[in-house]
Order: structure tokens, then C-alpha cells, then sequence
């Protein structure tokens, strides 16, 4: 009659659930059902906090990049005047942006200024990139507009410049003072050229989220740009922001098309694309990695299971000779390795999860029991570890798991059940 139970009937689980909880005089194999346990458990942890922070670092990243920079970057080629001087400022930008603004999927088209010059505020001195746009153009910058944290009134930016945090910690501004900006390009006399140097409020201060742009960028009302850099009536590029960032390639050829035939374009794949195609090399290479640590952890299930088939010998035999199957005796030890598996699967899913959500004080944490200084922003560029949790990494997680306890546990439960009961019952 055994042989008529359906596959996993009531007894079998009745029988493995006693084996996992069996002591060690019983014949059991509780430390090493502890260990697998808690490998497993750690294993998967370790594999979905990685994968949370991967997502959430390159999230961050990506996010800084597009909130803070142009999706297209439109400019133009060289050219050479009747004095033989080159240049690629864009005369007509008013109608070029104009043109670029009536393509579908283009959400704005700002002229832009840009320079490099030298900061200076009392005895302080700092390299940085200076930005004219216009002030309708700054408020619909992201990152800008909507920053982490901010000093002063946007709304007043047509009065003065917005600076940096970085820019204004290293040189220890604030909101009303004035910021000298210095360039080598200034007026040419018969002395030679004379450094341009002008005196500007400070009346907004943001931080857009990534080091270098809080570090380096300041922005300037365009005609104050213009002024300060002698490009009366002209601009260096036009600077593209897109409904869909991610399709920006296929907007390239209109955005060409419409910047005519001396336009160039360079969107924030080609500067930043490099980057991310190694984050997707990294991203690979760790979850072989630790899938790696998953399968070694899993493999204590084998151990154990192997340990406790040979404990049970007797009690195997016992079963066999009262009439359970083959399959029967496989189940059994199928739902012991099983289940360890299972449940050091959920638990790892768990705290993989808390340490997703929770990452901010755990990482606070871990700064002040250091010492601080754990996370360098000029080196990784975003201020702090961020983490996202993605159901599509979880799940991955969850399949790997299972899928290699599981597979694994099925060799010593075949063995257990192919054990001849005579042999198993010969020396009892």
C-alpha cells in the first residue's frame, strides 16, 4: 500500500522534519544542519546586498549624470574667418535651439557659455568651470533647480551666480558674498593680453549630488557670460535635454539634421558610456563571484545530508523492509537537504532586504565605529552608498539558491535511497 501514497504525502515530511531537529546522539546531524543553515542564509545576503548596491550606485549615478548635464551636447565644427582665426561659436543659437526645441522627444534646448577660469574669494583660490545660461534655461536643470540641499533664492539668479557647494566649502563662501572671477583671456593691450577679472554676488548655492560638478561649476546669467568671455552674440553649444534618455540615440540623426551641416553632437553615452560598460563588466563578474559563494555554502548541505544518510543506515533499512519505496526514501532526504536550503534562502532574502532598506544608518554606523572616512566622494564622485532594491535581483537570488541546494541535495538523497536494506540491517 505504500507504494499507492502520493509523491510528499504527510509521513514523509513528518520523517525528514524529525531528522533535520535530531540531535547528534540521536543520530542526527544538528551542527552541520546549523552550519548549512547559516552559510546559505550569509550566501544569499551577501549576494542580494551586492546586487542592491550595484543597482543603486549605478541608479545614482546615471541619475547625477543626466540631472545635472546635457543629454545632447550640440556644437560645431571649426571654422576659419577671413583673419585666419578659428572658432565654433554658434551665432545663430537663438533659431538653432528654436529648431532643436521642435523635435519630438527634445525637452529643452539651452544656449550655453562656457569657460574655465580661477575663483578667488579673500586669500582663496580654486580652478572652475563657469556655465552662462540663461536663468528660465537654470530652472529647468534637475539637479539644479531640485537639489539635495541649497543656500539662497534660484529666483535671484539674474542679479548674481550660483556656485557650487564644493566650490563654496573649499573657498568658504556664502550666500551674499562676492566671488571674483578671474580670466587669462582678457583685454589685449599693447602690453600684451591683461587678465579679466569681475566681481559677482553669490545668490544661490546647490548641491547637485556628484563631487565633481558641486567641486568645479558655477553658473552666470548668458549676458553676463557673454560679456565676460567676449563672445558678444554668440555661444560655444547648445546644450539638449530628452524625454527618454536611454533612446537618445535615436534622436542623433534629427538633432544632426537640425543643427545643419557644420553640427556636431556628443550625448552623455559617449562621455559616460565607457564608465558604465565596465559598472556591467563589474556587475557580471561579481554575481559569478558570488554565485560562487552560494554553491560553496550549499555544498554543506551535501556533507550534512551524507553524514546523516550514513547515521540512518538503520532506520532506512527498518523503513525499507516495513515496505517504503525507493522514491520514498529520496523524498525524505530530498525535503531534509530541501529544506535547510529553503529556509537559509528566505532568511538570507530577509536581511538582504533590511540591509537594502536600512543602508543609511548601517553605513552611518560603520563611518563612526571607523572613524569616518569610509566613503571618499572625490574618488567615487556621489556622497554616500546607495542601495536599490530590485525585484528582478532578488528574484535571481531566490532562483540561484534554490536551484543549487536543491539540485545538489538530490545525489545523497538518491544514494540513501538505493541503500540495500539487508546490507543497512546486517550488523544491527
Amino acid at each position: 500500500m505504500a507504494g499507492l501514497n502520493a509523491p510528499f504525502s504527510r509521513f514523509e515530511w513528518m520523517i525528514a522534519w524529525r531528522y533535520i531537529r535530531s540531535r547528534r546522539a540521536e543520530g542526527g546531524v544538528s551542527v552541520m544542519t546549523w552550519i548549512s543553515l547559516i552559510g546559505v542564509s550569509l550566501a544569499v545576503f551577501a549576494l542580494i546586498a551586492t546586487l542592491a548596491v550595484r543597482a543603486g550606485f549605478r541608479a545614482e549615478f546615471v541619475d547625477t549624470i543626466l540631472g545635472a548635464n546635457a543629454h545632447v551636447t550640440v556644437y560645431q565644427s571649426l571654422e576659419v574667418d577671413a583673419s585666419g582665426q578659428t572658432s565654433r561659436a554658434i551665432s545663430d543659437y537663438l533659431d538653432l535651439a528654436e529648431r532643436l526645441r521642435g523635435i519630438e522627444g527634445v525637452t529643452r534646448a539651452a544656449p550655453l557659455v562656457r569657460g574655465q577660469v580661477m575663483a578667488n574669494f579673500q586669500n582663496s583660490n580654486t580652478g572652475v568651470q563657469v556655465f552662462g545660461i540663461s536663468p528660465e534655461d537654470l530652472g529647468t536643470i534637475p539637479r539644479i533647480a531640485d537639489p539635495l540641499d541649497s543656500l539662497g533664492d534660484i529666483g535671484r539668479f539674474s542679479e548674481g551666480i550660483a556656485v557650487g557647494s564644493g566650490v563654496a566649502r573649499e573657498l568658504g563662501l556664502n550666500v551674499g558674498d562676492k566671488l571674483k572671477i578671474i580670466s587669462p583671456d582678457g583685454v589685449r593691450t599693447a602690453f600684451g593680453t591683461s587678465p579679466r577679472v569681475n566681481a559677482y554676488e553669490v545668490v544661490y548655492i546647490f548641491t547637485a549630488g556628484r563631487w565633481d560638478i558641486d567641486r568645479t561649476r558655477i553658473y552666470m546669467p548668458l549676458d553676463q557670460a557673454q560679456l565676460f568671455f567676449n563672445k558678444d552674440n554668440v555661444v560655444d553649444e547648445i546644450e539638449v535635454m530628452v524625454a527618454d534618455p536611454d533612446a537618445v540615440d535615436d534622436l542623433t540623426p534629427q538633432i544632426l539634421e537640425a543643427a545643419g551641416p557644420r553640427g556636431l553632437v556628443w550625448t552623455w553615452r559617449d562621455s559616460s558610456g565607457s564608465f558604465l560598460r565596465a559598472l556591467t563588466v563589474e556587475d557580471n563578474v561579481m554575481f559569478v563571484i558570488l554565485s560562487i559563494l552560494v554553491l560553496l555554502a550549499s555544498l554543506n548541505i551535501i556533507s550534512g545530508l551524507i553524514m546523516l544518510v550514513k547515521n540512518k543506515g538503520r532506520d532506512i533499512g527498518i523503513l525499507r523492509t516495513m515496505g517504503l519505496t525507493e522514491g520514498s526514501v529520496l523524498r525524505v532526504f530530498f525535503l531534509c537537504g530541501a529544506g535547510i536550503g529553503t529556509v537559509g534562502t528566505l532568511v538570507g532574502v530577509v536581511l538582504g532586504c533590511l540591509f537594502a532598506i536600512y543602508i543609511d544608518p548601517i553605513f552611518s554606523l560603520v563611518n563612526y565605529v571607523s572613524g569616518g572616512g569610509v566613503w571618499d566622494p572625490a574618488i567615487r564622485g556621489i556622497y554616500q552608498l546607495p542601495a536599490k532594491l530590485m525585484p528582478g535581483d532578488v528574484l535571481s537570488a531566490v532562483m540561484l539558491s534554490l536551484g543549487l541546494s536543491w539540485g545538489i541535495t538530490y545525489f545523497p538523497a538518491r544514494r540513501a535511497a538505493r541503500m540495500n536494506p539487508v546490507e543497512a540491517l546486517r550488523y544491527e
